[in-house]
């Protein structure tokens, strides 16, 4: 005999509940208390009862779905596009981002769909997919900080949240970390271990992120009597992490400390430092930021300033979601605080 598909009526059961309540929180409802609507969940789980998304699409008037937008300003060929779309998937950061957002739609019945919008007729495509319903809002993970596609869905009145803040005074909502925070940890952390001839490798210098941890970690140094520190501009990957190491030791050879505005150029500028013959840290101590799963498995180990994505990305989708259901009406910011996680490279 076929297995009959689990019923409202049976997640009713097995928590206890009305199948009134269960509908309601199934159709995400909010007027449900909290603990029974987690009786619920917990009941849907156990009988692996399966939402008809057409039935609730017709109640809630909403897709059900979320748009996971990575966007940037340029306008690159085919080609192009699909070597950047390449990197964003087999970049760990953005894996954390995914877990995070999965993490809280999964028990929502939300699904997420990845867009990518790299040139004008893409962002075009996002903003009329959601314009016509297909998803009911937006997270967006901008990788250029002359990224339209905010404005624009601002200016339609689209749902949205963004990753970091806007470089421009854009009215959405973002969730960013203290970028100025995490760069005076890794300071403090290099000068309390002695280093006195210390470096930076930032990030690209036109988007916030890059601008703030290059900023935090020289007003810490100033503040401690270090009015200069060479600099060397990379772009957020291993490769240019190597370049920019490899630039700085020509300028300034008797480099004690550096710190990378994040853990894959750290890791460029390791392999770099090792390469040179100079040991790491006894030579050189080497701070990257993000935690990312390259940190733990570089050699050796990296100290680094970790941002809790996974945590910030399940905050971007509860804001969306919030702004979906009229509960957040107007746009705001989430910060979360930087954590040092002292490993052997520093």
């Amino acid at each position: 005999m076929t297995r009959q598909t689990p019923t409202l009526e049976d997640v009713a059961r097995a928590a206890g509940v009305s199948r009134a309540t269960v509908s309601r929180v199934v159709n995400g409802i909010r007027n449900v208390d909290p603990a029974i609507q987690e009786m619920v969940r917990d009941a849907i789980q156990r009988t692996g009862y399966t939402p008809n998304r057409a039935a609730r699409s017709l109640v809630t008037k909403r897709a059900e779905t979320i748009a996971l937008v990575v966007s940037g300003a340029g306008d690159e060929s085919e080609s192009e596009q699909n070597a950047f779309a390449a990197r964003v998937l087999a970049d760990p950061f953005f894996g954390r981002v995914v877990s995070g957002v999965v993490g809280f739609l999964r028990p929502r019945s939300m699904y997420p769909v990845l867009m990518f919008a790299e040139t004008e007729n893409a962002r075009g495509e996002v903003v009329s997919y959601l314009r016509q319903g297909s998803a009911d809002g937006a997270l967006i993970f901008s990788t250029h900080a002359e990224d339209p596609l905010p404005t624009l869905l601002a200016e339609e009145d689209l749902p949205c949240v963004l990753f970091a803040r806007p470089l421009a005074q854009t009215p959405v909502s973002y969730v960013d970390v203290a970028h100025r925070d995490g760069a005076r940890l890794a300071a403090e952390h290099l000068l309390a271990r002695g280093c006195r001839r210390v470096a930076t490798v930032t990030g690209p210098l036109n988007l916030p992120a890059a601008q703030d941890r290059l900023a935090g970690f020289r007003d810490t140094l100033a503040r401690y009597g270090h009015p200069y520190i060479p600099i060397a501009e990379g772009g957020f990957t291993t490769e240019s992490g190597t370049a920019a190491m490899g630039r700085l030791l020509t300028e300034h050879p008797d480099i004690d400390g550096v710190f990378a505005a994040n853990d894959l150029m750290a890791l460029g500028a390791v392999e770099t430092l090792l390469a040179t013959g100079r040991r790491v840290p006894e030579d050189v101590a080497v701070i990257g930021f993000d935690d990312s799963g390259f940190a733990a498995a570089c050699r050796p180990p990296l100290t680094t300033v970790r941002q809790p994505m996974e945590e910030m990305a399940a905050t971007m989708a509860r804001l969306l979601q919030e702004q979906i259901e009229g509960t957040l009406s107007e746009p705001t910011s989430v910060i979360f605080d930087a954590e040092l996680v002292v490993r052997a490279s520093a």
